[in-house]
């Protein structure tokens, strides 16, 4: 590739409406990620609508066209023929170079898209200095860009998140719809609109202080139209595709993140670009480098996943990178985001630590409880949660029980403890639901899955259920109460020398024992786990929707607990 010279104070901005010429051409990645890193540090807001076209322009260059149909055609024969040497990412996805060349950007290219998209938006009133968006103006956006979009857009198809498909297809997936959205505004002027993110769902934030919503796309597979609403009542349902109003609220290097994390690397149902793979990869790197991916958990998680296939960094590890997604949950969004804890636990499954899966399936389901399933909403994560218990979780019973080793997790109390907190987790996610989660394709795999641990290891595990605890909690204060009374009438009587008195109140002055004590004076290896006021528990009793399969593992559980 040729070097390319560049003015050392050119910027990539065009929010002005004219791009700087001598930007380009870009002709390889590290052309593009030096765009990319003057736009993130030159001082002025990022262009969304520019950076959105470029990466957008070489992803479909890359993963659609002839070209790349050819290449995807020569990595499906080298699959067949078993010449494939390069990492796998497990299952079939196979990371290929597609001997596509790197796409030529040019900025004839670039504005004239550019051009287009500021006409599309022509009919939108820009603001008057210092005026903020409304709900109104947002709405008429939307309008703008819903509109211009052919109907067989609404649909769950790749490659369909970027401003470059949007101008030169007029196809866009959800995400996309917002992303442009906001890039409009950006464009026009208003300032205070920004994207937020759930974890499979995107929407604007506004106003002085962004705390005002609004739908500018829709969502799953449906073309229900919500735009122009408050997201409140998503948020008060309980669905988890709105994580509790804990989404991911961006400033503009986020929205940068966004875009690059939204990149579509596969170039068939089996087989993923490299060169795609590669240019998301630094472009992440960037930004978690500026500091742009510290509230993104989603983000954090996808460069787990590439470092994972193809480590870059000489001292930062997948391992860690999941951890720290995790952390920013925990840190920014009260522990509200399932995901962080799927991609750890699905990457110690494929290191084949269970243990370490376990306890990180079990974390997510703890995060699920959080909300109430919603059947339209909750699509992805419930697919995702069934692939767990239903795929995942069974294919290591099933190897794990091969053997007889002393070190089988199936000898963990813990595991098996694990184990129980995610299905209960998923039980309690089905409460108050009008559409039960735990239907018959669920009862084969959860029985068996609960039978492989023996007896001893089932009989280690004690529920304590909260109303236990509370109890417990209530009798340790009045206990408590009674001592502090009896000490003090105690004192009374010795005070008043009334020795019978004093005779008779020792006898009250006793100290309950607890359970743990009890547990602790017989010297039993147990392990305690706090069930919720809902999961297991509730479906003792009769119930709308309550899966009778449950039943049996509260048997297995409760016949041994004490």
């Amino acid at each position: 590739m040729s070097t390319i010279t560049r003015s050392a104070s050119a910027s990539p901005m065009a929010l002005n409406g004219i791009i700087d010429a001598s930007l380009f051409p870009l002709k390889s990645t590290a052309d593009v990620i030096n765009l990319f890193r003057r736009a993130l540090t030159s001082g002025i807001e990022p262009d969304l609508t520019l950076l959105s076209i470029v990466v957008g322009y070489i992803e479909l260059s890359l993963t659609t066209g002839e070209a790349a149909a050819q290449a995807a055609q020569a990595a499906a024969a080298a699959v067949a023929a078993g010449d494939i040497s390069q990492a796998t990412t497990g299952g079939n996805d196979i990371i290929m170079g597609n001997s596509v060349p790197f796409p030529v950007v040019t900025h004839e290219l670039i504005a004239g898209l550019y051009k287009k998209f500021q006409t599309i938006l022509s009919v939108v009133e820009k603001p008057k200095p210092h005026r903020q968006a409304t709900r109104e103006v947002i709405k008429k956006v939307s309008d703008v860009i819903w509109n211009s979009l052919i109907r067989s857009s609404y649909k769950d198809r790749a490659h369909l998140q970027n401003l470059y498909s949007y101008l030169s297809g007029n196809k866009l997936d959800c995400f996309g719809v917002a992303l442009a959205v906001v890039a409009g505004c950006q464009l026009l002027g208003y300032k205070d609109v920004r994207l937020a993110i759930s974890e499979d769902h995107a929407w604007v934030v506004f106003g002085q202080k962004r705390v005002e919503t609004i739908e500018v796309t829709w969502h799953g597979k449906g073309s229900e139209d919500k735009r122009g609403q408050d997201i409140r009542p998503g948020i008060e349902s309980g669905s988890w595709l709105y994580l509790g109003g804990l989404a991911v609220v961006c400033e503009r290097g986020m929205e940068v993140a966004a875009i690059c994390a939204a990149l579509n690397i596969s170039l068939t149902s089996n087989s993923d670009c490299v060169e795609v793979a590669d240019l998301q990869q630094q472009l992440l790197w960037l930004l978690y480098d500026l500091g742009h991916l510290k509230r993104y958990p989603m983000a954090l998680g996808t460069l787990g996943e590439l470092e994972e296939i193809h480590r870059t960094h000489p001292s930062i590890s997948c391992e860690q990178l999941y951890r720290e997604a995790i952390e920013s949950a925990r840190t920014h969004y009260r522990n509200h985001h399932v995901y962080p804890y799927t991609y750890q636990g699905n990457y110690y499954n494929r290191l084949l630590k269970y243990r370490d899966a376990f306890a990180a399936w079990a974390n997510a389901a703890d995060v699920i409880r959080l909300y109430t399933y919603q059947c339209r909403d909750d699509e992805e994560i419930y697919k995702e949660l069934l692939d767990i218990a239903n795929e995942l979780i069974p294919y290591v019973m099933k190897t794990e029980s091969s053997g007889h080793s002393a070190r089988s997790i199936l000898r963990d109390s813990e595991v098996f403890a694990n184990l129980l907190r995610f299905y209960d987790g998923i039980c309690q996610w089905e409460e108050d639901s009008l559409t039960p989660i735990l239907h018959i394709g669920w009862a084969k795999p959860l029985v068996n899955n609960i039978t492989k641990f023996d007896y001893d290891i089932r009989s280690q595990v004690v529920i304590k259920l909260p109303e236990d605890l509370e109890a417990e909690q209530a009798k340790a204060e009045q206990a408590k109460a009674e001592q502090a009374r009896a000490e003090q009438e105690a004192k009374e009587a010795k005070e008043s020398k009334e020795a019978t008195g004093s005779e008779a109140l020792e006898g009250n002055n006793n100290k309950l024992v607890t359970k743990e004590e009890w547990f602790s004076s017989h010297r039993w290896s147990v392990l305690g786990i706090i069930v919720p006021r809902r999961g297991f528990y509730s479906r003792l009793t009769p119930k709308k929707n309550a899966s009778r399969v449950i039943l049996i593992v509260v048997y297995y559980v409760l016949e041994n607990s004490y």
